[in-house]
């Protein structure tokens, strides 16, 4: 069995790991149940999803049994990694529609047959039942408040104000980890380096309470080269669901990385090889676009499929270099000046974006800029441009 840790140390993932050696040896001798947790907090995967995913199926192409755990129950509480404020909650209901939805994006990425198909559990299904006084004997034994408050997770809401109800979440994770590692001996939880402190307090938990190995491995954040998160655009997230985010605008989110990140995009986020992804990168000026391509090629293919990633590629090539086929809309005959054709398109979401956007001078028709969001349209089909990045075929219905 090949050892998964050194496809996951030489693409670029692994970020902390405890006890490693011992982890080393059991990943290259036996298949090795592990989970990733998941909030339920939309009806929809995101770009911040993606490596989690991405490992995930690195794990199980290696021999590796996924465990797939929806926070249905830590969801209702929330989670203060990462945050300044308090998470919403959310109704039983909602949180049993987002895990459907997941269940369908995550079928185009893991296996859910054969022997090591993946499994999906929610944690609502031991969290909800619990007894508090029991809870607290039989788990909060082990946990130090003082240890607790020194974690990023929480030093970062402590200015706000840090509420009881979260304060919980570090000891309903790390009781997830046991629930697994009894049921299903899980042994390995993953996830991203800001759940570093709620992932080791599992693995310390298990240890601690049953004697027994477990083990903590979280991955580098998904960020450019200046630091920040991707996945983030003017509009909001870029979603996995296409009516969130059309496979043209994620195959653009994509097209366009910045030239410095595209090589540990193409480690990070797709399983080129290594070798080619070093002759793809090789080549810093204008060459680095073909590498650009491939990029949003491997993921919208991922996401939407193949079919859906070549439209995607030719509409953005007819765009920006004249090849291909270009995206179009159509528009109601009723529509006459500008203003109208670009929240009808989608261009712009409301009446005031658009208006701004023209006032900005970020809009042109036919190639020529506008300075007037009421002005008549061109009879039959024009081209409409916002921006620099985005061109459209706009036809009469």
């Amino acid at each position: 069995m090949a050892n998964v840790m050194d496809t996951l140390r030489a693409r670029g993932f692994v970020k902390q790991t405890v006890f490693e050696e011992e982890l080393y040896e059991k990943l290259g001798s036996e298949s090795v149940p592990f989970y990733i947790g998941f909030d339920p907090t939309a009806d929809s995967l995101h770009v911040g999803h993606f490596m989690q995913l991405i490992a995930m199926k690195h794990m199980q192409d290696a021999g590796h049994r996924p465990i797939i755990l929806i926070g249905g129950g830590t969801g209702m509480v929330g989670d203060p990694s990462g945050r300044t404020d308090m998470r919403s909650m959310m109704t039983k209901e909602t949180v049993e529609y987002h895990v459907e939805c997941f269940k369908k994006q995550m079928a185009r990425f893991i296996r859910f047959e054969g022997e090591n198909g993946a499994i999906v559990v929610n944690n609502a299904d031991w969290l909800l039942e619990l007894n508090y006084v029991d809870f607290l004997r039989d788990i909060g034994a082990y946990f130090s408040v003082n240890k607790m408050l020194t974690a990023d997770c929480y030093r970062s809401r402590m200015e706000k104000g840090l509420t009881f109800l979260e304060f919980n979440y570090m000891l309903m994770q790390a009781y997830d980890f046991l629930v697994l590692n009894r049921k299903y001996d899980c042994l390995l939880q993953l996830g991203g380096d800001d759940q570093w402190s709620n992932i080791l307090a599992g693995a310390d938990l298990i240890r601690r309470k049953e004697r027994k190995a477990a083990f903590a491995m979280t991955f580098t954040l998904l960020t450019t080269s200046e630091g920040k998160k991707m996945g983030k655009t003017q509009k909001g997230a870029v979603w996995l669901d296409e009516n969130k985010t059309s496979p043209y605008e994620f195959y653009q989110y994509w097209r366009n990385t910045a030239d410095a990140d595209v090589e540990k995009c193409l480690k990070l986020l797709t399983f080129v090889s290594l070798e080619e992804i070093a002759e793809l990168c090789v080549h810093r000026d204008e060459r680095i676009n073909a590498a650009k391509e491939r990029l949003a090629f491997e993921l919208t293919a991922m996401v939407h499929g193949k079919e859906k990633a070549e439209r995607a590629q030719s509409e953005a090539r007819a765009a920006f270099g004249g090849d291909g086929e270009m995206p179009e809309k159509t528009i109601a005959a009723s529509v006459t000046d500008l203003l109208g054709a670009l929240t009808a398109t989608g261009l712009c979401k409301s009446n005031g974006e658009a208006r701004r956007l023209v006032d900005q001078g970020g809009v042109s028709v036919n190639g020529a800029r506008a300075t007037d969001v009421n002005m008549a349209l061109p009879a039959g089909e024009f081209t409409l441009f916002k921006g620099k990045k985005v061109r459209v075929k706009v036809v009469r219905g």
